[in-house]
């Protein structure tokens, strides 16, 4: 049993380390398409290969079904695709991908001015929301900021407003974007509007596709 646990750790493990940060469909030939994962030089794939993490499930046309990490993403054509790992590639891209959890929420791990955060997006939210626990954990001097306040759940409530530098999302990176700092307690970070409005947003089934306009 201690076997089989390990060898389904390293398995996560190495599922992990090789899912992709960035992909892009630049053509086909015949019945492959040419991916670009991570900026590396064109591949080409065939329907149920796999390439850097990144595997092949369909193709048609302009546009192709990729999987990585467990999780299903639509490609089209030139138009690169975060798939919400926040991590180290580079940040010249203009599409996030998010797929909704079991609960319907879209979660994704990003950064704010490079220190990594656990988002939640949140159309309700006027900006990026966060607490002053993970304010402080990436070195936010909140303080600083103007002093508001909140309408919460249980009642009006202190806030901070401030700009953040940079906010990213795989790719994706956008700056000087408003925020605010509550003293309550919050599991996430809300990806509000402040970051939401720099995107034309689109709903497909259980994805969420936010195209950069600025």
């Amino acid at each position: 049993m201690k076997a089989l646990l390990v060898a389904a750790l390293w398995a996560a493990a190495a599922m992990a380390a090789h899912a992709a940060d960035s992909v892009t469909l630049t053509g086909s030939i015949g019945s492959r398409a040419i991916l670009i994962v991570n900026g590396a030089p064109p591949k080409t794939v065939a329907v149920g290969e796999t390439f850097q993490g990144v595997k092949l499930v369909s193709l048609q046309a302009d546009q192709a079904v990729v999987e990585s990490a467990g999780k299903r993403f639509s490609l089209r054509m030139d138009s690169p695709v975060s798939i919400g790992r926040g991590g180290i590639a580079g940040s010249g891209g203009n599409r996030i991908v998010l797929q909704a959890d079991s609960r319907g929420h879209y979660m994704t791990q990003g950064q704010i001015n490079g220190r990594a955060v656990t988002f939640m997006l949140d159309t309700g939210a006027t900006t990026i929301a966060l607490s002053a626990v993970d304010a402080q954990r990436i070195g936010l001097d909140y303080s600083k900021g103007q002093l508001v306040q909140m309408r919460t759940a249980n009642g009006n409530a202190a806030g901070y407003r401030l700009r953040l530098q940079s906010v990213r999302v795989g790719d994706v990176e956008v700056y000087d974007i408003d925020a605010i700092v509550s003293q309550q307690p919050m599991p996430f970070v809300l990806l509000g509007n402040s970051f939401l409005n720099r995107f034309s947003m689109r709903r497909d089934a259980d994805e969420m596709i936010l195209e950069k306009r600025y």
